[in-house]
């Protein structure tokens, strides 16, 4: 037995019959509780939304394949996506233009993000993209070849 250390009688199965008590350190056991509890909760990845906005549908393609480079960046990392795409004066007669923005941010992403919401209202496209499953992107792994030659 160490010296100093405070044991105490613990009822560990209260429903069973008998009940099942221990000698332990209570507070050694519940330090080590929350200590497990705040490396599970290290480990824990909240998603969160995070927002690209696109100021005007005359975007650049080298500045759009950038915004798109981050948006894959926050896909990975399990976060969803919303691309804003705003016009401003004369833009709003070619809405069509905006259309094409964003199918194009579509189409570079869908390996990896789904669509999950598409709106327009008023001055503003809004695109909502969420990551894949991981399921299916466990899936990909190739099956073992059947032709390899048997150990003897």
């Amino acid at each position: 037995m160490a010296r100093g250390a405070d044991l105490d009688l613990v009822e560990v199965a209260p429903t069973a019959s008998p009940p099942v008590c221990r000698i332990m350190n209570y507070g050694k056991y519940k330090y080590d509780l929350a200590k497990k509890a705040r490396k599970a909760k290290a480990h824990h990845h909240e998603t969160e939304l995070k927002e690209i906005r696109i100021r005007t549908p005359k975007i650049d393609e080298h500045d759009l394949t950038r915004y798109i480079g981050h948006a894959r960046e926050f896909i990975e990392r399990g976060d969803r996506v919303q691309f804003l795409l705003r016009f401003r004066g004369r833009e709003l007669a070619h809405i069509d233009e905006g259309r094409r923005v964003l199918d194009y941010v579509v189409a570079e992403l869908e390996d990896c993000a789904k669509v999950e919401q598409r709106r327009s209202e008023g001055r503003r496209m809004t695109l909502m993209l969420s990551p894949l499953s991981h399921k299916s992107a466990k899936t990909d792994k190739p099956a073992p070849q059947a032709d390899a030659p048997a150990a003897e």
